[in-house]
């Protein structure tokens, strides 16, 4: 069986930072993910995906990304259901992030792109002195808009 989640995109509003009755940090936030293709109306459509953090990456994520924020989540799928006030049973469908990867620095501006790779996963500690590596590479790898690039077959991994 397996059950994995990938997701890039920014945040839709800010992290919602709580605590259980037992002290455990839990965050919820949404993910804005754009489809790969275009509607119709030639519109590129984005998906709404709500997404759970729980202990220390959650205050993490709280502390340092708001609404905006471009991240990438790894984690699973999980779906859950509790009895509403109206008596009906209520369903819901999340990711359950195992870590969050911040894809760009703190301040810069939105859709730049490039920034930093801050990111906070269990078993890791966030260095809070990378800023001075943050623009180390300005080469913009996504520079030909999609256009072919010039490679060897004999370059290709697999």
């Amino acid at each position: 069986m397996l059950n994995r989640v990938v997701l890039v995109g920014r945040l839709t509003k800010d992290p919602d930072l709580r605590y259980t009755p037992n002290g455990v940090a839990v965050a919820n936030f949404t993910v804005a993910v754009n489809r790969p293709f275009s509607n119709q109306q030639g519109n590129r459509e984005a998906d709404f995906i709500n997404c759970v953090i729980w202990r220390r990456p959650a205050e993490t994520l709280a502390n340092y990304m708001k609404k905006g924020s471009l991240i990438g989540v790894d984690g699973r799928i999980q779906t859950r259901s509790f009895e509403g006030q109206d008596g009906k049973m209520v369903y819901i469908t999340e990711v359950v992030a195992d870590s969050v990867q911040f894809l760009e620095s703190k301040g810069s501006s939105q859709g730049s792109g490039r920034g930093g790779q801050d990111s906070y996963s269990p078993g890791f500690q966030q260095n809070q002195n990378q800023n001075q590596n943050r623009n180390q590479f300005e080469d913009d790898p996504f520079k030909d808009n999609g256009e072919p690039i010039d490679i060897s077959d004999d370059d290709l991994p697999f």
